[in-house]
């Protein structure tokens, strides 16, 4: 069946088509595949049946990854905890650092602002629009 947006949809048969256009969901429905998986009937229902087990492989890094070469990366690998514990604080530092400079400087620079601000202006009046004279009594 293809549909108006151009969709290509094939059913096993009538039935199923049937079905579909009536939206029944196939979990619902008892002779589907989707219904006997939830339900674990039959071969799906089987417990002493398991699952493939992978082996998982501990790669070691053989290679240089993007633009760290093979050497950095295995010095980063053989770091003591404590030597990137030190790291760490050392970059939290003079992150601070920066952070408090940069206070220090936007302070100075508002204090240099209120300095220079120029006296405020007066403030000139607008003028007013005389009313019209009424023209013609009330109606």
């Amino acid at each position: 069946m293809v549909r108006a947006d151009g969709k290509v949809q094939i059913f096993l048969n009538k039935k199923c088509q049937r079905s579909y256009r009536l939206k029944r969901n196939p979990r619902d429905i008892p002779w589907t595949v989707l219904y006997r998986r939830k339900h674990k009937k039959g071969v799906h229902g089987e417990e002493n049946i398991q699952k493939k087990r992978t082996r998982r492989v501990i790669q070691i890094a053989s290679r240089a990854v993007g633009n760290v070469s093979l050497e950095a990366i295995l010095a980063k690998r053989n770091q003591k905890p404590e030597f990137r514990r030190a790291q760490r604080e050392q970059a939290i530092k003079a992150a601070k650092e920066a952070a408090r400079a940069s206070k220090n400087e936007k302070k100075a620079n508002k204090a240099l602002k209120e300095k220079k601000a120029a006296p405020p202006k007066m403030k000139i009046p607008k003028p007013m629009k005389t009313q019209q004279p009424r023209v013609g009594g009330k109606r």
